[in-house]
C-alpha cells in the first residue's frame, strides 16, 4: 500500500473510534444536557491529543517552527466551523425528527467536494464525485423511517442543510491547516493541528458554559471519569481524522467516513438485538456500492 493510500485504513479507523465515542456521549447526554455532553469531547480531547502530539514528536524527531500564515485562518475555520455546525445540528433535531436531521447531515460529504475545489483545488474523479452521491443517498434511506416527518418544512431544512455546510468546511478547513505545517512530517502536522483546534474548542466552549450555564462545567467535572474516556475517544478518532486529512482531500475522507452508519447498524444488529429491514439493507448496498467507487476511483 502507498503512503498516500493509508488515508483508507485511516478514515476507518476514525470512524470507528467515532462510534465509540459517540456512544459514550449519548450516556453522558442526560446528566449534562447536548451541549455539555458535546463539550466532552473538546475539553477532555485535548489533553490526550497533547499526549499523541508529544509521542509523535519524540518518534518522528521532529522539530515544530511557527506554520506558514494560512495556518491560523484555515485552523479557526476549522474549528469555529464545526462549532457552528454542531449547534446548527442541535437546532435542526428541535425541529425535526432525528433520522431526518441525519439524512440532512450525510450531504456533507458532497458539499466538502465542492469547498474542497474551489477553496484547497482539490481534484475530484468523476468515479469519485459518483461515488459520493450514491452513497449519500445509500444514507438518506438508511436514515428515513416510515411516517417520519419529510423534507417539505422549510427551516429544519435550512438548519439541517447549513450544519452539513459548517461541518463540511470544517473538514476543509482542517485540511488546509495541515497543509500549511511545513517541514515536518504529515503525522507531525496532522497531530499539531488537532492539538491546537481542540485547545481553540475548549477554551471557546468553556468561556461560554461558565458565562452562561455555569452548572453544566461543575456537572462535566463531576463526572470526570467517563468523561475521560471519552475524550480519549473522541482524541483518538479525530487524530486518525486529520492523518486522513493530510492525505487526501476532505470529501474523500467523509465520504469513506459514511461506512460509520454500517458499523452503527452492525452494532444495533449484534449488540441491542434489533433487525434490519429491507430499505435499511438496501441503503447499506447503496452505501457499499458507492464507497467500492470511490476507492476505487
Amino acid at each position: 500500500m502507498s503512503l498516500t493510500s493509508l488515508w483508507i485504513p485511516f478514515t476507518l479507523i476514525g470512524a470507528v473510534g467515532q462510534v465509540a465515542r459517540n456512544a459514550m456521549q449519548r450516556g453522558l447526554t442526560k446528566p449534562l444536557g447536548t451541549l455539555g455532553a458535546t463539550h466532552i469531547r473538546f475539553l477532555f480531547g485535548f489533553p490526550f491529543a497533547t499526549v499523541f502530539l508529544v509521542l509523535i514528536l519524540s518518534v518522528t524527531g521532529d522539530r515544530i517552527s511557527w506554520p506558514a500564515p494560512g495556518f491560523v485562518p484555515w485552523l479557526l475555520a476549522g474549528s469555529l466551523a464545526q462549532i457552528a455546525g454542531t449547534a446548527l445540528m442541535l437546532a435542526a433535531m428541535n425541529e425535526h425528527s432525528f433520522v431526518v436531521t441525519t439524512a440532512y447531515l450525510k450531504t456533507e460529504a458532497i458539499q466538502a467536494a465542492a469547498f474542497g475545489f474551489v477553496f484547497l483545488s482539490d481534484h475530484l474523479t468523476g468515479w469519485k464525485l459518483a461515488g459520493m452521491v450514491v452513497a449519500t443517498l445509500g444514507v438518506v434511506l438508511t436514515a428515513l423511517r416510515p411516517g417520519a416527518r419529510g423534507f417539505g418544512s422549510l427551516r429544519p431544512t435550512l438548519l439541517g442543510l447549513f450544519a452539513a455546510s459548517a461541518l463540511a468546511l470544517s473538514a476543509v478547513g482542517y485540511r488546509g491547516a495541515i497543509l500549511n505545517v511545513e517541514g515536518v512530517s504529515f503525522v507531525t502536522a496532522a497531530s499539531l493541528t488537532l492539538a491546537v483546534a481542540l485547545l481553540l474548542q475548549t477554551l471557546v466552549l468553556s468561556a461560554y458554559l461558565v458565562a452562561r450555564k455555569p452548572g453544566v462545567m461543575t456537572a462535566i467535572f463531576r463526572l470526570w471519569k467517563p468523561s475521560m474516556f471519552a475524550g480519549f475517544m473522541g482524541a483518538f478518532a479525530s487524530l486518525f481524522w486529520f492523518l486522513a486529512f493530510a492525505l487526501t482531500p476532505a470529501a474523500n475522507v467523509r465520504t469513506l467516513a459514511l461506512v460509520e452508519v454500517l458499523f452503527a447498524q452492525v452494532a444495533a444488529h449484534y449488540g441491542m438485538k434489533q433487525s434490519i429491514t429491507k430499505r435499511e439493507f438496501a441503503g447499506i448496498v447503496l452505501i457499499l456500492i458507492g464507497v467500492g467507487a470511490l476507492v476505487a476511483g
